[in-house]
Formats: C-alpha cells, sequence, structure tokens
C-alpha cells in the first residue's frame, strides 16, 4: 500500500507514519508545512526508500494535487493544533480545517485515489455535559471555531463521498495524549511547571472531566476499523451511511483537570506547589468541561483501548517530562 499523510510531521500524524512503515511492503508520503510539527518526529525514517517527505502546505491545491498522485490511501491530521487560538484568529480553524479539507478531497478526486481517514474529535457534539454522545447524537452544536471546522469538513467529506464513489472513515476522538505532543494539558502543564515550580495555573476551576487515550491506541483504532470495513462489498445502513464510516473513540472512562494537575507535580518530582484557577467552569470559551462519549459502535466491532485515561495520562506525562 501507499499512503499518504498530512500533518506527517506533527504528534498523531508522525506516529501513524511510524506504525505503517513497520511493514515493509508499505511506502509512506508525508506533507507538512512544520508550522507545528516538527522535523525531529520524522527523523527516523529520512533515509528510508520507502518514505517519502514533501514540505509544503496543503492549503496550495496545485502542490497538493502533484503529490497525492498515485497513492492508495490518505490520512488526513492536518489541522489546527491549538483550539483557543480560534478565539484571536476567528478564520484560522475555517482555513485549517474546513478549506484544508477540501483541498485534501478535491485533491483525491482529481486523482483517482478513493479511500480517506479523517481525525476528527468530540467537539463536534459541542457541550452535552453528561450524556454519552452516540455517533447518531443531534442536534451537533459545537461550541468552538475548532470543533465547528472539524463538522464542517466531516461534511464536506461526506458530500464528496455520495458524489465521487469515495470512501472516507471518519474518527472522533477524545483527547489523545502521549510524546511528541505540541499543545494540550500535560504539555501546558510540564512546561508550566518548568516555568515555575511553586504553582500551577489551572484554567478554569479544575473540575473538567473528560476522557484522554493513548497515542498507540488511537492509532490502532484506526487501523482496526479501517481494516474491518474496507473489503465489504455491501454496507448495513444502521451502521454507516452511504461510504462514510464514524467512529467514536476513547478509553471509555474519564479524569478530572485537578487529578491530572497532582500528577503533573508528582511526575516532575515537586511537592507543595500552589494550584491558581482562573475560574468558571470553562479552561477558556470553546472548551466543554465535560466529554462522555459512547464507545458502543467500535467496542462492537472488537477493538478496546489498552490504556484508560489515567494510565494514558501518566504515560504521557511521563515521556513529555523527559523531553521537557
Amino acid at each position: 500500500m501507499k499512503y499518504f499523510i498530512t500533518g506527517g510531521a506533527g504528534f498523531l500524524g508522525s506516529s501513524m507514519a511510524d506504525r505503517l512503515l513497520q511493514d515493509k511492503k508499505n511506502l509512506v508520503t508525508v506533507i507538512d508545512n512544520f508550522s507545528s510539527g516538527k522535523m525531529a518526529h520524522i527523523k527516523a525514517h529520512l533515509n528510508d526508500k520507502r518514505f517519502k517527505l514533501i514540505e509544503g502546505d496543503i492549503l496550495n491545491l496545485k502542490l497538493l494535487k502533484k503529490a497525492i498522485r498515485r497513492h492508495d490511501f490518505v490520512f488526513h491530521f492536518s489541522a489546527n493544533p491549538d483550539i483557543a487560538k480560534g478565539l484571536i484568529h476567528t478564520d484560522l480553524d475555517l482555513k485549517l480545517g474546513i478549506s484544508a479539507t477540501y483541498n485534501v478531497i478535491e485533491a483525491m478526486r482529481t486523482e483517482g485515489v478513493k479511500d480517506m481517514a479523517y481525525s476528527s474529535g468530540s467537539g463536534i457534539y459541542g457541550d452535552a455535559g453528561l450524556i454519552k454522545t452516540n455517533e447518531d447524537f443531534g442536534p451537533l452544536l459545537p461550541i468552538s471555531m475548532y470543533g465547528a471546522s472539524k463538522l464542517g469538513a466531516e461534511s464536506i467529506i461526506g458530500a464528496f463521498c455520495h458524489m465521487f464513489d469515495m470512501r472516507a472513515w471518519i474518527f472522533r476522538f477524545a483527547n489523545i495524549v502521549g510524546a511528541r505532543q505540541t499543545h494540550g494539558i500535560c504539555f501546558d502543564f510540564i512546561k508550566k511547571l518548568k516555568n515555575n515550580p511553586d504553582k500551577l495555573k489551572i484554567a478554569g476551576d479544575g473540575k473538567q472531566s473528560k476522557s484522554y487515550i493513548y497515542v498507540s491506541d488511537a492509532i490502532q483504532a484506526m487501523l482496526f476499523a479501517i481494516e474491518k470495513y474496507k473489503n465489504k462489498a455491501t454496507y448495513l445502513k444502521k451502521e454507516t451511511s452511504g461510504n462514510v464510516f464514524i467512529f467514536n473513540v476513547g478509553s471509555g472512562d474519564h479524569i478530572s483537570v485537578n487529578k491530572i494537575a497532582r500528577l503533573a507535580v508528582q511526575e516532575a518530582g515537586l511537592k507543595d506547589v500552589k494550584f491558581a484557577y482562573s475560574g468558571g467552569k470553562r479552561g477558556w470559551r470553546g472548551d466543554v468541561p465535560v466529554v462522555r462519549l459512547d464507545l458502543t459502535k467500535i467496542l462492537r466491532l472488537g477493538w478496546k483501548a489498552k490504556y484508560n485515561s489515567l494510565e494514558a495520562i501518566k504515560l504521557s506525562l511521563r515521556e513529555l517530562q523527559k523531553e521537557a
């Protein structure tokens, strides 16, 4: 198989590249503009003849069409990695989420590439509180520009799949954690504690409660679901909509921000750290304080996360502490 990965030098994209290259039969091309991705994430593959790096921007449709040509499958990870930035630059997610996704699937259409996987997120469900949202939950009312861009991208992908006989696997992830993160709660806490070991600033009231999934589990979930569905000639309507296969992916449990803060302090080897809260139930405007994903669909396929939220957070903090 010849794979094409957008955002291939980023946290999730480079992890997928690592996994795909474990199979000696695979060829992998990654494209990244290095706005948040890092060369260090892919340096181990630079001398591998099965690996190709294209330093470029997927907003350049002409470049993208040429790059994506003659590939079998596309993993689309490229996105704005900093949700809070949408408060300041309101068009950022429009460009990096919706416009970029249009370019990817339009390039696929013109170059005859039929299959793709897209990393969406729980933000598309909006603020549903303690409700366990399944893939058919509605109405879908995101409360952040990031969530809105993910939902918009899903819609564009769905339309192309129906109109042009393409197929897509969409994964609505819980918060993904692990080594190589350049943002997120674990990354932020480790960085803050390094800069100030006496006080940790926490956005919101610390009671936010969400599910976290370790990066290797997220990668495995994608490959597992794709393998289960890709060779089917027909699909049950109750399982999918046309040629679009949507899955919630998470660890199935949750952990609070306060608990993560205590774990970060412990991992940093510190004591008597004062917690300073910004206040309010949200970390920032657009933050969803409580996330509960219904994983019934992917669990029925036979997939299950290896690590729960607590274990994923501990592993991530340990790895990020080494990188700090």
